[in-house]
């Protein structure tokens, strides 16, 4: 397989603005293929024109059982698009973006033009050195709390992407956060149509395949948590999946701190905005030392939705289900060539020119 690993050019700040915009081009959407997206399908492309990338939602990768409306591929889409904004941040660009800019072709979710210098912030130069190190946990976590401050920055950072993560603070919600979810899981296990579009993307050990939920990417026996939040059933019972942790306190199965993510409406807008807030959130994360256990389950089921809803009580719309903690990653994640998802235009002067 293989490996790509996206990292500031070494050059001084001087020689960075000698990058053609081909080089930019490549960089960013480099990086930008490092997104967590559902079940890993990595549902986008890229295309250029000149100094400007547009981010496309790609309909042949879309969950057309768990997510008929595109409103997962989309939250997708929009992690992406900010993983391509903090690239051009760390090449030293301000990143200057149009989120759904055509009604005509819904599925145009950006465009990205990079035509000024701007200074890198030591936060933002932080977040980026995570891209391709945060990894989607499945399991438990160790018994020991998140970094003090951590969740203040998190919910700070939601609201910027015009989202919020809302935490269950008290073991009543975060059971029935847990509910919701168990009973989603059962719901879906009962459709055969999810559970052939389940086995579709993932791939039995010794794949070769660039997307999909592998065997290298979660646990063989995840550890059971307080209240239990159950995890994929990407193996499908044949007991694949990552060896046993080999501390003698066995698999980890500390529930850790519940959230769900929330935006105020629930247009295809608010889900770039989701997505957008969602990778903000696991890049803080990693950077803090934590890792996170996403569930789209209670989402994907229209009346327990509904119910989740009504559980927050705020009016707002549940996005996805996180549970945020701290673990020992060996989780490997695949992804697809660069050459996949970008059409490229012709070779560009030198960026910010």
């Amino acid at each position: 397989m293989e490996t790509r690993t996206a990292t500031v050019p070494a050059q001084r700040s001087s020689e960075r603005t000698r990058l053609t915009s081909t080089e930019v081009v490549q960089f960013v959407t480099g990086s930008a293929i490092w997104a967590p997206s559902v079940h890993n399908t990595q549902p986008w492309r890229f295309t250029v024109q000149g100094t400007e990338i547009a981010l496309h939602a790609d309909r042949r990768r879309q969950l057309y059982i768990a997510d008929p409306g595109g409103r997962e591929m989309l939250i997708s889409c929009g992690a992406a698009l900010f993983t391509a904004k903090l690239a051009l941040r760390a090449l030293g660009f301000a990143a200057d973006s149009l989120v759904l800019p055509d009604p005509a072709d819904p599925l145009l979710v950006a465009r990205l033009r990079w035509r000024r210098r701007e200074p890198l912030t030591l936060a933002e130069e932080l977040l980026f050195r995570q891209v391709t190190r945060r990894r989607t946990h499945r399991g438990g976590f160790e018994p020991v709390p998140l970094a003090q401050g951590l969740l203040s920055v998190l919910r700070m950072g939601a609201i910027r992407d015009g989202a919020a993560l809302r935490v269950a603070s008290d073991d009543g919600s975060r059971a029935a956060l847990a509910d919701v979810v168990r009973t989603a899981d059962l719901v879906q296990h009962l459709d055969s149509a999810y559970l052939r579009e389940l086995a579709d993307w993932a791939p039995p050990p010794g794949s070769m395949r660039p997307d999909g939920v592998s065997p290298s990417a979660y646990p063989a026996r995840p550890g059971r948590t307080s209240p239990y939040f159950p995890a994929g059933d990407f193996a499908r019972g044949h007991g694949w999946g990552l060896p046993p942790s080999s501390s003698p306190a066995g698999p980890a199965s500390y529930v850790g701190t519940v959230c769900v993510l929330t935006t105020p409406d629930d247009t295809p807008a608010d889900w770039v905005n989701a997505g957008h807030a969602l990778q903000r959130t696991l890049l803080t994360a990693s950077a803090y030392g934590a890792a996170a256990a996403l569930y789209s389950q209670p989402i994907e089921v229209t009346w327990l939705r509904q119910v989740l809803r009504a559980q927050l009580g705020s009016g707002s719309h549940p996005q996805l289900v996180l549970r945020l903690g701290t673990v020992i990653q060996n989780e490997v994640s695949a992804r697809r060539p660069l050459g996949s998802v970008l059409e490229a235009g012709e070779p560009e002067p030198p960026a910010g020119q």
